[in-house]
């Protein structure tokens, strides 16, 4: 029997995704006592005895279960009772002695306090008892007074909320660092702080927030104007520009905002936290969360500060991690264009090259990490060039057996260049450089590599080089009508060109048109 009086609202916890044995009574809620007794009388007068029982600012529910298998279903009903008070001798001499074993080992509740209470001690010595079972209180019913029985109660109760205190920690703590594990893994800004917000969200249950960063180097004297957002969620996923231009967050909160930018330090306010993350690299982040109109514990505060701390290291990891990337890919285009103006060949080339390189890439199904490596990697194809001597790299007539010879080692070249590097993008280059005039008939040089074979990368810089080199002036000749260069793809579909390649690139000729019109040489 349960008495079903004074209902706790589970909906509402404030660690929403914590279990109910995790979470307890917060202010306004009860804390739920189980009595455990074969006996009416023992039910009522408890009741009666604790009817006016508060601590921290709640009452007691009452539950009721009159044998062992009964408090088993009540305790899989309410996982969150804090205190159960139970006999010993019920349906059997040692009924209650086995629901402690099942509570502790089966059920695996180690937060629940028990009190033992038994009108017959010689079934269950006390000394043995306390010894053998895991149980926090042990008294016989004759001489538990009214007293003696609030002092028990009032006593457990502050340990049930000592464990929780520690177990919310715990999880907490184990869910920073799994979190941060993650969050460091993250290779852009915008996925760091939508993971930011979710992990935020999870670790104290909140409903609604939003991330926003602030540019700039000093954060003494910040320009709102330059505060933009970045992630958002819940209610205020709306948002996706600066908060001056977000509607839905409120003028006294962009005021709060500005404040804790200025004071660079965060804070807890009408029940919101807004935490601030310097980085060395990029000025200051805010982290935004709305609490629903639930208090913050010490806990909270604690959990959130260190989680923040870990963020602010995260974001910076990023920030180099992109510095570093950014520099290698203007190098690789730098170098590329030495080449281009080495070969008197505008540099536009190889911006030409690397445009309709991407176009085709997504095209043909590469994800965004494989076009982005391919569009920046491209530009290095003819780096070998620079080992080719300037009268046969500069001659404007046709090369001879022996020369032609010499300039096809380029691709050798290059590829020998850039393959001890241990950089993803430099490998990618080497690769482009040594297989883009491997043909699909398998005619092509140095390999004479044959359809598969050659890496995708390489076939679709072989066509685009193709068609942009026939489409430019050359030293050694005048630039082709693009009609005339579509028909010569045309023709060397399967021999030169992947035939794939060939179909996507008449398919999206608007957009490489467009990438020609766009990067026109200037004479």
């Amino acid at each position: 029997m349960v008495d079903g009086s004074n209902p706790v609202d589970n909906d509402e916890l404030l660690f929403a995704d914590e279990t109910p044995e995790e979470v307890g009574a917060v202010k306004g809620k009860s804390w739920k006592i189980l009595i455990v007794d074969d006996e009416d009388d023992v039910h009522s007068t408890t009741r009666l005895v604790l009817d006016d029982f508060s601590f921290e600012g709640a009452g007691l529910e009452f539950l009721s279960a009159y044998s062992a298998e009964e408090a088993v279903s009540v305790l899989e009903e309410h996982p969150d009772v804090a205190v159960i008070l139970l006999d010993v001798v019920m349906e059997t001499n040692h009924a209650g002695l086995e629901l402690v074993r099942t509570i502790r080992e089966k059920m695996k509740n180690t937060l629940v306090r028990i009190i033992l209470r038994t009108g017959q001690p010689g079934q269950a010595p006390e000394r043995q008892v306390i010894i053998e079972y895991d149980i926090n209180d042990y008294k016989h019913k004759a001489e538990l007074t009214a007293q003696r029985l609030f002092t028990s109660v009032l006593s457990s109760l502050r340990s049930y909320r000592d464990l929780q205190v520690i177990e919310q920690n715990r999880k907490g703590l184990k869910h920073i660092i799994e979190a941060s594990g993650s969050l460091f893994q993250q290779q852009s800004v915008g996925r760091l702080a939508q993971g930011v917000l979710t992990q935020v969200i999870s670790l104290i249950g909140l409903r609604d927030s939003v991330y926003l960063e602030g540019d700039g180097v000093a954060v003494s004297s910040p320009d709102k104007e330059n505060m933009r957002i970045i992630a958002s969620t819940g209610k205020y996923a709306v948002c996706n520009s600066s908060i001056e231009e977000c509607s839905v967050i409120s003028e006294q909160t962009k005021e709060e905002l500005e404040m804790v930018r200025e004071k660079g330090c965060g804070c807890f306010t009408n029940n919101d936290y807004i935490g601030y993350l310097p980085t060395h690299q990029k000025g200051s982040h805010l982290l935004y969360v709305e609490n629903c109109g639930s208090e913050f514990s010490e806990q909270d505060e604690d959990l959130l500060k260190i989680f923040s701390d870990n963020v602010g290291v995260a974001f910076d990891n990023i920030y180099l991690n992109q510095e570093i990337l950014d520099t290698q890919k203007e190098i690789v285009r730098m170098l590329g264009e030495v080449v281009e103006f080495r070969s008197k060949e505008t540099a536009f080339h190889v911006i030409r090259v690397s445009e309709i390189a991407r176009i085709l890439g997504m095209a043909v199904g590469l994800d965004a990490v494989q076009v982005d490596e391919l569009y920046y990697a491209s530009p290095m194809h003819d780096v070998g060039k620079i080992g080719i001597p300037d009268s046969i790299l500069l001659k404007p007539g046709k090369l001879s057996a022996e020369e032609m010879e010499i300039m096809r080692s380029h691709t050798e070249i290059g590829y020998n260049i850039l393959r001890a590097s241990n950089r993803k993008l430099l490998k990618a280059a080497a690769t482009i450089a040594h297989e883009h005039h491997e043909y699909w008939d398998g005619t092509g040089y140095p390999q004479g590599l044959k359809g598969d074979e050659i890496s995708i990368a390489g076939r679709i810089i072989c066509i685009t080089d193709v068609f942009d080199a026939l489409c430019s002036d050359r030293i050694y000749k005048q630039a082709w009508e693009v009609e005339r260069a579509l028909e010569f793809l045309k023709s060397k579909r399967e021999t030169m060109f992947d035939p794939g390649l060939v179909d996507l690139f008449f398919e999206n000729l608007d957009k490489i048109m467009a990438i020609r019109e766009k990067y026109k040489d200037e004479f």
